[in-house]
C-alpha cells in the first residue's frame, strides 16, 4: 500500500507519542512535488527560501557539512530560525551502499534526562548555551538553557548543539558555541555528559536507511545527526519540514527587524 493511505492524524499521533515512526516497505514518493503533497496533509509545510523539499546529497565542493560526507553532530532543526519545526519529515531516495555509513542518528532527550544521575541534571539545570551558525540561508546566534520544558506538553527536553570531534580540522562550517551560568571548570563535564546521555543505547538510535523508507520525527524531542559515510556512494535523502498548530515562533533567538 501507498503511505498516503495511512491516516495522518494517526501518524502525528504515534509521533507525538513515541518521537519516531518508521515506515518501511510501503509504495512511496517518485518525486520532490510529490514528497511535498503528502507533507501538505499531515500538517503546515515550513518553507524555505528553496522552497519545502531539502535535497541532502554529496555535493563535489561543499561550503557546509550536511552536503559532504561527513558526520553531522546532534542538533535541534530550527534552532537559528523565526521559527521551529514540530516535525520532520525524511525520504531515503537513494541509501546508497548502506554498509559504509551514513547513518541518521537520533537521541531521545526525554530518556537522556532520565538516565541521568542527579548531580549531572543539576549540572544541567543551571547552564545555558550560546551557539553561532552562519550558512548561506541564514547567519544567527540561539541562547538556549540546556534544560527546557517541551512546548506543548509537561515535560523536560533538552536543547543542545553538539561539536565536531576535537582536533577534526576538515570539518566544514561548525557552529561556534559557548556555555554561561557555570563556571568554566565545569564546561568540560557539562559536554562529556551531555555526550554520554544522548549516545546511551537507551537513548540513541541510529537509523540504517533502505531505499524508500520514510522517517517521521519529533524535532521538539529529539536531537538529529548523521554519521560519516564513504564518498560517492549515491546517499540520497530528502527532508521537509512541518509545523506545529499554531506554529513555534523560537524562543531562543533575539528578535528580528
Amino acid at each position: 500500500m501507498h503511505i498516503g493511505e495511512l491516516s495522518p492524524a494517526w501518524l502525528r499521533m504515534l509521533v507525538q507519542s513515541h518521537q519516531l515512526v518508521v515506515l518501511r516497505g510501503f509504495d512511496s514518493f517518485d518525486s520532490p512535488e510529490s514528497l511535498e503533497r503528502y507533507c501538505a496533509t499531515f500538517g503546515e509545510i515550513m518553507m524555505w527560501p528553496f522552497g519545502a523539499v531539502l535535497d541532502l546529497q554529496e555535493q563535489a565542493a561543499p561550503d557546509d557539512h550536511i552536503f559532504s560526507n561527513s558526520y553531522v553532530p546532534l542538533h535541534w532543526d530550527g534552532m537559528y530560525l523565526e521559527t521551529v519545526p514540530e516535525f520532520q519529515v525524511f525520504h531515503c531516495v537513494n541509501a546508497g551502499d548502506c554498509t559504509e555509513g551514513g547513518c541518521t542518528t537520533f537521541a531521545s532527550t526525554p530518556q537522556a534526562l532520565r538516565i541521568a544521575t542527579p548531580d549531572v541534571r543539576e549540572l544541567w539545570r543551571r547552564a545555558e548555551g550560546t551557539y553561532h551558525r552562519s550558512v548561506e540561508l541564514y547567519s544567527n546566534c540561539t541562547r538556549a538553557p540546556i534544560i527546557n520544558r517541551h512546548p506543548q506538553r509537561e515535560f523536560a527536553v533538552l536543547r543542545f548543539c553538539e561539536q565536531p570531534i576535537a582536533g577534526d580540522d576538515d570539518f566544514i562550517n561548525p557552529s561556534q558555541y559557548s556555555f554561561s551560568g557555570i563556571q568554566a571548570s565545569e564546561q568540560a563535564a557539562l559536554v562529556d555528559s551531555l555526550g554520554a546521555a544522548l549516545h546511551d543505547p537507551r537513548a540513541y538510535y541510529a537509523h540504517q536507511w533502505r531505499s524508500g523508507d520514510v522517517v517521521l520525527a519529533d524535532n521538539f524531542s529529539l536531537l538529529h545527526g548523521r554519521e560519516r559515510f564513504t564518498g560517492e556512494n549515491g546517499r540520497h535523502l530528502r527532508r521537509v519540514h512541518i509545523h506545529a498548530n499554531p506554529p513555534l515562533h523560537n524562543p531562543h533567538v533575539p528578535p528580528q527587524g
